[in-house]
């Protein structure tokens, strides 16, 4: 693609944030399945960086998600048949439920650390320690 002064136009931040974003997942979920672990989908994944360590209440994981509560109830549906997470209740709230990683899931989550750790490695150190501390001062939580 060509501007109309013949100059190639500069690629949108945000196209090469999610460009970077889709192969990180896609090395991680084939990673995954090579280790055993069931095939994930891209919204599965992301479900679980999303999780906190000791549960995650269904609505927060929907807010984080950026997805309505049936969707969201419909992601953690899959996965909870897939052994890897389960629906307990909220000690904190009288009725309230969380999302909590089962054992399977405690183990995929941290095959997916090593997985992303070893793939990050493989790109040279000061562009990472740059990206990552630009990345960190915007904040973007």
């Amino acid at each position: 693609m060509v501007d109309d002064d013949g100059a190639r136009p500069e690629i949108p931040l945000a196209l090469l944030l999610l460009r970077a974003s889709r192969w990180f997942d896609r090395r991680v979920i084939d990673g995954l399945e090579e280790l055993g672990h069931p095939r994930l989908t891209a919204a599965q994944t992301l479900a679980f960086a999303h999780l906190d360590p000791d549960g995650t209440p269904p609505a927060e994981l929907a807010r984080r998600l950026g997805t309505t509560r049936q969707s969201t109830a419909d992601l953690v549906a899959g996965l909870t048949r897939l052994g890897l997470l389960a629906s307990e209740p909220d000690p904190g709230r009288t009725r309230g439920r969380l999302v909590v990683l089962t054992a399977d899931g405690r183990s995929l989550a941290g095959d997916a650390r090593e997985l992303l750790a070893a793939e990050e490695e493989r790109l040279p150190a000061a562009r990472v320690r740059r990206l990552r501390e630009a990345l960190v001062a915007l904040d973007l939580a």
